[in-house]
């Protein structure tokens, strides 16, 4: 982005920074929630949106993505506020940050060519992102030395506790250094307690989805893909992902049946979608194997990675099953029954998915299952009080304005 364009913004550029420079579901929503709240407190405000990488994600209903190298030299002496808009982004690590944000068909041979040996995959991913920073979608004076303001907007970082010294003694420091800081589950807020961090705990940025932007993502439900999908599904259908990682055969085997007795008991069809395009997200290939592994017919793939679609996609469903934690907060959003499941490695860990759950969940409703669990997770979940759950939609959407308020206030006004 030329310096010129820069200019026209307000006297102090605000930079809404996050990991929206890769097609992942959650973080390029972040986005548009931090960029409504702005609008909403002062209309004039034209917010800089800076990834790692310069992407332009606006074909995926995503922004336009700046490159912090280049606004770094641009606005590296300048009062500027920056926004980190959310995520899991204190457990990022350099090397994770650059695979994910490798094409797709680089991946494999980048992870082959440069995984096995921590110096050299920590070398390529320096040379990549051009950074030397341990845990790189987190960023403080080191970056813009005259911030005047830094904020973090309902981050995470639920196994911050568990990486290396040097990288959590990074993490720390730069979280010392914020003016606002909020996390989106207790997990999270207890690690940094313990290590003398203190902050606000307040629910994931996607709780305003429905709130925010229903509208949008209603019209979209009217057409095209999503209406095709609708009608593909007269007595209605689960939405269904699951990260690649789910794709050897025992486990497909697993889960194919386990879709299989869902579909059976509830009369409802699967749409599976992938929350991710991104290396090491959601892989379509997987999905298809899958389909062929059911004995369910009313199954189908939708292939549209619109940000918007797959929200419009969940909004009108029965409800969603799957491993993305911003699958199930946009369940949470709509009042709809939601499940987390979990990889086989996993299930005896406590992720992002089962510590935001613990945290914000209604009681009645599971957290996160293994996959064998699927089928009556679902049940119990579908049987759920509705006004129970839409209850806790607004309560949630209410407790993340209430406390992102003050992080934009900071933003624009100091």
């Amino acid at each position: 982005m030329p310096d010129a364009s820069i200019s026209m913004h307000a006297a102090r550029p605000v930079i809404v920074f996050g990991a929206f420079d890769r097609h992942n579901f959650g973080d390029m929503l972040f986005a548009h929630v931090v960029d409504r709240l702005l609008h909403e407190h002062r209309m004039d405000v034209l917010p800089v949106f800076a990834g790692l990488a310069a992407r332009d994600m606006r074909g995926y209903g995503g922004h336009d993505v700046v490159g912090l190298a280049t606004l770094a030299a641009s606005l590296r002496d300048a009062p500027v506020s920056v926004i980190h808009a959310g995520g899991e982004v204190l457990t990022c690590d350099a090397w994770e940050a650059a695979v994910m944000l490798s094409r797709p068909e680089d991946a494999q041979a980048c992870i082959a060519r440069y995984g096995a040996r921590d110096d050299n995959r920590s070398a390529w991913a320096r040379s990549t992102l051009g950074t030397d920073a341990l845990a790189p979608y987190l960023i403080g004076n080191e970056t813009f030395a005259q911030a005047s303001s830094i904020g973090c907007n309902a981050i995470g970082g639920v196994t911050l506790g568990s990486r290396d010294a040097p990288f959590r003694a990074e993490v720390l420091t730069k979280l010392r250094g914020v003016d606002h800081l909020s996390v989106r589950d207790a997990h999270t807020q207890s690690v940094l307690q313990t290590a003398g961090v203190a902050a606000r705990l307040i629910p994931d940025p996607v709780s305003v989805i429905a709130k925010l932007f229903d509208a949008r993502i209603r019209a979209r439900a009217r057409h095209g893909s999503m209406a095709s999908s609708q009608r593909a599904f007269p007595r209605g259908y689960l939405a269904v992902q699951f990260s690649a990682d789910f794709g050897d055969d025992a486990t497909l085997a697993r889960l194919a049946h386990q879709l299989d007795v869902i579909a059976v008991s509830s009369g409802l069809g699967i749409a599976l979608f992938r929350a991710g395009a991104a290396p090491w997200h959601d892989d379509i290939a997987v999905y298809r194997r899958l389909v062929a592994r059911m004995s369910h017919r009313h199954v189908t793939i939708v292939e549209s990675l619109d940000i918007w679609d797959i929200c419009a996609l969940i909004a009108n469903s029965a409800g969603f099953a799957g491993s993305s934690l911003h699958g199930r907060i946009v369940a949470m959003a709509y009042a709809l029954p939601r499940v987390n499941v979990l990889h086989p490695d996993n299930a005896a860990q406590t992720g992002k998915q089962a510590a935001y759950a613990e945290t914000w969940e209604i009681e009645a409703m599971r957290r996160a299952v293994g996959i064998d669990e699927l089928a009556l997770a679902m049940r119990d979940a579908l049987a759920s009080d509705r006004d129970a759950l839409m209850r806790r939609a607004r309560e949630l959407a209410t407790m993340y304005r209430a406390g992102a308020a003050s992080l934009v206030t900071q933003a624009l006004e100091g």
